[in-house]
């Protein structure tokens, strides 16, 4: 299977009522070969309208934040727990993430990432662990599935909380030592 031929059966997805109020299906993006595999909670309003993860004012930071460590969009995917935006930007509850999982998990499969980066708390404790803590373990190294995985601070919680910018540039520098480690397309 393909990630498009994948996206295509998601389309059709009605697994949850987020399905019912969505504009565009929020799939994912990147390139089928990419190394590392960023997954957010949700889409937002911009990303709903748009049908692609983190093109409002966090994506934007985003982009920032993937040059630092010279990534971009060109070579990583970028995808959510949920493909269906959650009213007014609440967090995804958990029977939308439970309905949405096996979409993630089947391009996890696909994609056969060599690292996965979890933006925000949502997505670290359905990946990592359900007590996670964002505050306290964010840029610590974790394991899904055999694959190294690390949390970051969500670009939107850094939007709402510049302080927590430089606790995202040290996450950001531990993410580089690791592309450099294991990709074939270091920075």
């Amino acid at each position: 299977m393909t990630l498009s031929a994948l996206c295509e059966q998601c389309q059709h997805c009605t697994g949850c009522g987020l399905s019912q109020t969505r504009n565009k299906l929020v799939f994912g993006v990147g390139p089928e070969n990419a190394e590392v595999l960023f997954i957010g909670e949700g889409p937002g309003q911009q990303e709903d309208l748009q049908g692609e993860p983190f093109v409002g004012a966090a994506g934007h930071l985003l982009d920032d934040m993937l040059l630092i460590v010279d990534l971009g969009r060109d070579n990583c995917y970028i995808a959510n727990i949920v493909k269906c935006r959650p009213p007014g930007n609440r967090d995804p509850l958990e029977t939308e993430q439970e309905a949405c999982f096996p979409w993630l998990q089947q391009q996890i499969e696909i994609l056969q990432p060599k690292i996965i980066v979890c933006l925000g708390r949502i997505s670290a404790q359905k990946l990592i662990k359900p007590d996670f803590r964002i505050t306290r373990e964010h840029g610590q190294w974790f394991s899904y599935n055999g694959i190294p995985i690390m949390a970051m601070y969500h670009p939107s919680a850094l939007l709402r909380d510049p302080s927590k910018r430089p606790e995202s540039f040290r996450d950001l520098k531990i993410l580089q030592q690791k592309v450099s480690e294991l990709c074939t397309h270091t920075p």
